[in-house]
């Protein structure tokens, strides 16, 4: 074995630096792994100026809780590299290769925490307010936005169910049919809404209206405009699976995006690979996301001593 392979050879390569991957990076660590951690900066709650919800760190701004993570598995002797892992190949190992071109890393197991992407509704104002005054989660930021002026862009009949849902923090909500027909509600949504006190205005959305860098309303095609504070969309999720497809893992479908098939610790179905965070499902918020890395790293710890013929 030559001095080059050797240096490019880990226990474990952890692929997508948020919550989920720093926290399995971090205990890998901490168990004496030799551990890469692959970082392509894009972290889904990037537009967010705060991250809630997460005891102790409630509050605090997803760039800090990054930095942050990054310095503690850098203790410990983890290895992270600003790159992107474009491809993996499995043979007697895992060999995945890096944007850069420059290198190519091998590993005995691999954890995939590559997340998913928003795809935002196709109106003018949303991409550029999303994460401020457009928001698409009541329990990320609805304390924060409080007893103002909602607004919520329906998508699907299911946007019903987000209507109600985020009347719980304002008592004063509009939800926007869009492009839902009218008819397209039941009698029983119509109900619901009427005793939660959300109005329903039916008609596409044109686009947003701001005064200051604050959102003020929302324009209808045919013109007329309703005052609004904070809008609530609802993304589509676009799951990064190219890894998970090149490797041969089961996906499972659902109603909010295709996603590896995994066992409680995140073992997908290919032996040796683990996923985490939003890579496994569309509502892993952060602590969800950091606990889901803790479980696949430790299984793969114990993994590595049953497979040891040391048991070390």
């Amino acid at each position: 074995m030559t001095e080059e392979h050797r240096t490019d050879t880990y226990e474990a390569v952890v692929i997508g630096g948020g919550a989920a991957g720093l926290s399995a990076a971090l205990v890998l660590g901490r168990a004496r792994c030799r551990t890469l951690l692959v970082d392509a900066g894009e972290p889904r709650n990037a537009p967010a100026a705060h991250m809630q919800g997460y005891l102790s760190r409630d509050g605090m701004s997803p760039a800090e809780f990054l930095a942050v993570g990054r310095e503690e598995i850098a203790r410990y002797g983890v290895e992270l590299v600003r790159d992107r892992a474009v491809d993996v190949t499995k043979g007697e190992d895992f060999t995945v290769t890096l944007a850069s071109g420059d290198r190519t890393v091998h590993a005995g197991r691999l954890v995939i925490a590559t997340g998913l992407r928003d795809e935002l509704p196709a109106v003018p104002g949303v991409a550029e307010r999303f994460g401020r005054d457009v928001i698409h989660c009541p329990f990320c930021h609805g304390w924060e936005v409080r007893d103002r002026a909602f607004g919520v862009l329906a998508s699907t009949p299911a946007s019903v169910h987000q209507a109600l849902l985020v009347a719980r923090w304002s008592k004063d909500v509009t939800l926007f049919l869009h492009t839902v027909a009218e008819t397209e509600l039941t009698d029983e949504d119509l109900r619901r809404l009427a005793t939660a006190g959300v109005a329903v205005v039916p008609g596409e959305v044109a686009s947003l209206t701001t005064d200051a860098d604050h959102l003020t309303g929302v324009r209808l095609m045919n013109g007329t405009t309703h005052a609004r504070e904070i809008l609530f969309v609802a993304p589509r999720a676009v799951p990064r699976n190219a890894l998970f497809e090149t490797l041969g893992a089961e996906l499972t479908e659902t109603p909010f995006g295709t996603y590896p098939k995994v066992d409680a610790t995140g073992l997908t179905t290919v032996p040796g690979v683990w996923a985490a965070g939003n890579a496994i499902g569309f509502a892993e918020q952060v602590v969800h996301a950091a606990s889901g890395g803790y479980r696949a790293a430790t299984a793969i710890v114990a993994d590595l001593v049953n497979f040891s013929p040391s048991g070390v």
